[in-house]
């Protein structure tokens, strides 16, 4: 596009100039035209052949001891050229006349010759011209006049530094017109040019004000460019959308964690409340029960916090990593134990395989333990008692794989983009769901920042099956 615009550029300019060399010669052949028409053809031509006619002429003048004559041709000549003619002595006399008008002078002074060579006679109404005609000793004048109006003279003086400043005020007139006329091209021009770029700068002004739907058609020079405005303008219009919905799921998902947080906060509060009160007594047993539910609640709590500054944490990157070489499958192996020791989950159905006993990387290992606790955690409590849980542990080539696995209830296919989102929590939570919603979006990231990944595949009613690769050999970037 680039050099488009430039050879578009380029060629306006020499437009330009050509433009006006044409304008130029169009005006010097004009004005050549106009003069041809006020002076007549014979003003440059005529005049030159009527001059050489003049000094051809002596030869059909005859001069003899018994007079001066003429020859019939020469007659000829002058009825057909419309002239006359007087043959003059040294002292101006007229020797010999043809064709004479009437009233023309019969003698001549020098001013008189010269008046008459100059200006037209008045009283013959003729141009006249003068000739010589030598003799045996003796040299005559004659004198040839004209009656044709389309031969005439013109005597010009003239001063030199009139002339100058004339042709310097022409020159300057000429360059003037010459300039008012470019720019005016010009002008046409750069309108032409900078028409699009108009659209493109009013576009861009829409888009900086959030106005998102622009569009242009992707046509001439600035096609790239306009394309390119397109395409902006989509993608701003698809993050606007996209910010509206985090907004919305953020908005939604401060609501649930405030009411998670708030109902253990009621409780601790209502229970202290009774235990300060005076006119409560309370016995030893009553009192370790209130104790046991504040513990429990400040627990959950404290787990909710731990949350939002681990989601912080690894969001931002500020999470360094205390890696070990430990036994991943026993890492793993002791998670389900855990969970199965736990009351609360103790008759759901969880079993764990290994391809290996041993499988060693060098990995967090409570980051590890928290990720694959939040995977476990979420397949119960998304599902039925009766779901049963597979959790195993392999290893492929480089890579440790961890799978967690139920036949439960599933993930509609528009959740399963979105559940390691931040803030979003999915449809089928069930009673035992509490916390911060922000378990499946910690994994994420804690795989992420150990060079792994995530993969999830559901089918509704048939189960999920979540699977996490974690390379053996990879180098953390330290962030400064």
């Amino acid at each position: 596009m680039k050099w488009k615009l430039t050879g578009r550029y380029l060629l306006s300019v020499v437009l330009i100039v050509v433009i006006v060399i044409i304008m130029n010669i169009f005006v010097l052949i004009w004005l050549n035209i106009q003069q041809l028409k006020l002076n007549g053809p014979l003003l440059h031509s005529e005049d030159n052949s009527a001059v050489s006619f003049v000094r051809s002429f002596a030869g059909q003048i005859r001069v003899s001891p018994s007079g001066i004559s003429m020859t019939d041709q020469g007659k000829a000549e002058l009825q057909n050229k419309q002239a006359w003619l007087q043959v003059l002595d040294e002292d101006g006399k007229v020797l010999y006349g043809y064709d004479v008008p009437e009233k023309a002078k019969t003698k001549y002074t020098p001013m008189d010759i010269i008046q008459t060579y100059k200006y037209v006679e008045e009283e013959t109404l003729s141009t006249v011209f003068i000739g010589e005609k030598a003799g045996a000793d003796y040299r005559y004048s004659y004198l040839i006049g004209t009656k044709d109006r389309n031969l005439q003279r013109y005597v010009l003086t003239y001063d030199y530094r009139v002339i100058g400043r004339t042709i310097r005020l022409g020159i300057l007139v000429v360059i003037a017109v010459d300039g008012f006329v470019a720019l005016c091209i010009a002008y046409i021009f750069s309108k032409r040019l900078t028409r699009p770029l108009h659209a493109l700068i009013n576009g861009i002004k829409q888009l900086a004000h959030k106005n998102y739907h622009v569009y242009y058609e992707s046509k001439g020079v600035y096609k790239e460019v306009f394309h390119n405005i397109n395409v902006l303008s989509q993608n701003l219009q698809a993050g606007e959308q996209e910010r509206k919905k985090l907004d919305q799921m953020k908005e939604e998902w401060i609501g649930n964690i405030s009411h998670d947080i708030k109902t253990p906060l009621a409780s601790i509060q209502g229970y202290a409340e009774m235990m300060k009160d005076k006119d409560y007594q309370f016995s030893i047993e009553e009192m370790r029960e209130y104790a046991e539910i504040i513990e429990s609640k400040s627990l959950y709590l404290r787990d909710v916090i731990e949350d939002l500054n681990l989601s912080t944490r690894l969001k931002n990157k500020k999470m360094m990593l205390n890696k070990k070489n430990v036994n991943i499958v026993g890492l793993v192996r002791n998670i389900v134990i855990d969970t199965l020791n736990d009351a609360r989950y103790a008759n759901r159905n969880i079993d764990f395989h290994c391809s290996n006993e041993v499988i060693n990387i060098d990995v967090d290992g409570i980051l590890i333990r928290r990720a694959v606790s939040n995977l476990i955690y979420n397949a119960i409590v998304h599902n039925d008692e009766q779901v049963a849980i597979q959790v195993g542990v392999k290893k492929s080539g480089l890579d440790v794989w961890i799978c967690v696995q139920d036949n439960g209830k599933g993930i509609r296919e528009d959740e399963l983009e979105r559940i390691f989102d931040r803030y979003y929590r999915g449809t089928n939570t069930g009673e035992l769901h509490k916390g911060s919603g922000l378990g499946m979006a910690i994994t994420h990231d804690i795989v992420k920042a150990h060079g792994g990944d995530v993969s999830v595949t559901s089918e509704l009613h048939q189960g999920t099956r979540i699977e996490i690769r974690l390379p053996i050999f990879f180098k953390e970037e330290r962030n400064s």
